[in-house]
This record gives structure tokens, sequence and C-alpha cells, in this order.
């Protein structure tokens, strides 16, 4: 009777199923936040990421922040038994961890951590905690062993890891190649922190959302054969 009961809970979804038009949907609104960001900072506060970064990535994780979330939160795990503002409650705890996390790790990395360079360093990391922490905290919550599933062993089963893992590795493997420029004496103002790191993350997040996408229809098409 116990093996039939956990047989059976094997058998259920762990996460509300995703169709490939939700998965473009919300790829689609995610890219759509980046972009609406950016022509704000262009056209509203006559800005760049180059001119003003810290007030550019503040624009950027103002808007991507209820769009991340409140979509991930729709795709949470154990969705009888979480509910969808407790998902998003998650989602907006992981947001400070993540950003806490992504700091630290560039700061160890070798970005600077002077006073002066505190409002940039905070709003790039939370912008990196949009694009690797926060959806993974919405979705999976405390579970550890889906964090360890999805980052460490990059072990992805359903359609909604595809979603989460490739644009994070994505934003991240983008962030230490655009660090590459900064050491260099071409003194140029885009090689100053986090302006080239934040344009690399943007453009692997931007990747990785494409590379998902075309991952879930090879999927799909392989478990329709």
């Amino acid at each position: 009777m116990k093996q039939k009961k956990n047989k059976e809970m094997a058998a259920k979804p762990s996460s509300k199923a995703i169709s490939k038009a939700e998965a473009l949907v919300v790829h689609w609104i995610s890219g759509f936040g980046l972009a609406v960001a950016f022509w704000v900072a262009h056209n509203v506060h006559s800005i760049s990421l180059t001119s003003h970064p810290s007030l550019t990535l503040r624009l950027i994780w103002v808007f991507e922040c209820p769009a991340v979330i409140l979509l991930y939160s729709r795709y949470r795990k154990d969705h009888e038994r979480c509910s969808y503002f407790k998902a998003v409650g998650r989602g907006l705890l992981g947001l400070p961890a993540g950003a806490l996390i992504n700091a630290l790790g560039a700061i160890v990395l070798g970005a600077p951590a002077g006073i002066q360079y505190l409002p940039k360093t905070i709003n790039w990391s939370l912008v990196m905690s949009l694009f690797t922490i926060a959806p993974a905290a919405s979705v999976f919550g405390s579970s550890w062993t889906d964090w360890q599933r999805i980052f460490a062993f990059t072990k992805l089963i359903e359609p909604v890891d595809y979603m989460i893992c490739l644009p994070a590795h994505g934003a991240v493997i983008g962030a230490w190649f655009g660090a590459f420029p900064m050491p260099l004496d071409w003194e140029r103002p885009w090689q100053e922190w986090p302006i080239c790191v934040s344009y690399g993350a943007i453009v692997g997040y931007l990747v990785g959302i494409v590379a998902s996408f075309g991952f879930m229809l090879v999927r799909q098409h392989v478990k329709g054969d």
C-alpha cells in the first residue's frame, strides 16, 4: 500500500505543466521588461548604461522584478501545498538574498569594493539576482535537492528547469566574459565596473532564454517520438 502511494506521488507533476506557448510568453515578457527599462532610461531620463550605470540598472531590476517573480511563481513546485502568494513571497525574499550572493561573488573575483562603487554593486547584484536566484526561489523555495539538481548537477527534468537553469547560467557566463575588458588599458568609459559586466550578463541571459526555449522544443519533440 505504501509503495503504491509513493508511486502515485512520484507520478504527479511536482510543478504546474508548462506548454510551449506559455514558456514563450514568459520568456517574451522577461525580455520585454528589459527592453522597456532601456527605453525608459533612454527616452525618459536621457541616460544609458554607460553614462549612468547605477540608475539604469535600478530601472532594469524595477521593471524586471514584478515580471519575473509574478510569472515564475505560477510554476511553483508542489503548487497544491504552496499558494501563489507564498511563492511570490519566496521570490521577494530570494531577491535580496541572491543579490548578496552575487555581490560577494563579484567582490571575491575582483570587483571594486570601495564605498563609491556601492550603489552600482547593489543595483547590479539585484539585476543578477533576478536573472539567477529569484526565479528559482519562487519555484523551488527551500528545496535544497532541487537547487543542487539545477545549479550544481544541471539535471533538467521539467520545462521550468530549462527556463531557470539556462538563462541563469547564461547570465553568469556572460558576466564573466564581460569582465575581461575591465583591466585593459583602453581607457574607455564602458570598461568601468559594472558596465561591461552588465552588458555581458544581459546578452548571456538573452542567449540563455533562446537556448532554453530551443531545448524545450527539442525535448518535447523527442518525447513525442
